[in-house]
């Protein structure tokens, strides 16, 4: 077994533990500096009554506390299941090195998992989106972003 197998069935792991007791749904994610595992998560959807508790970004943020910092360069992510379009928005801003996924999204929807619809929404105009999205104080909150860009002592990220 390569060492990414070992990390990977430390995150399909993950997944199994959730799902049995029914935390969410089977989906598990280790992220991993040098050697060490320095973040863990499963999807913890049902019992936070959360629907951001993926286990990507449960694991994001374990890593995050545990490293004190709030980007992961230098870290690998092992996810038990390609991430959904939520997850690898959170990924891409962490900014780890690499993503290895086990499962994916066709596996995944043939569970019920089906992401595609979110996928096509990306890709959709603002005024055909399935939820409206609708813009308001756009002059106001202008004010606060010139704030920011005229902030001497702001951290970039």
């Amino acid at each position: 077994m390569t060492r990414e197998e070992k990390f990977m069935h430390q995150a399909i792991l993950l997944s199994q533990q959730g799902m049995l007791n029914n935390e969410g749904g089977p989906f598990g994610c280790v992220i991993v500096k040098g050697d060490e595992i320095v973040g863990r998560g499963n999807n913890k959807v049902i019992c936070n009554n959360d629907p951001t508790a993926h286990a990507e970004i449960t694991a994001i943020r374990d890593a995050c506390k545990n490293l004190g910092t709030f980007q992961l360069n230098d870290c690998e992510i092992y996810s038990s299941c390609e991430p959904c379009p939520m997850c690898l928005g959170a990924i891409y801003w962490a900014r780890p090195k690499i993503i290895y996924y086990a499962n994916n999204r066709k596996d995944a929807a043939a569970i019920g998992f089906d992401d595609l619809m979110l996928y096509e929404e990306m890709k959709a105009e603002i005024p055909l989106r399935k939820i409206p999205i609708v813009s308001l104080s756009r002059q106001q909150a202008l004010k606060v972003f010139k704030q920011w860009h005229k902030k001497m002592d702001k951290q970039a990220y």
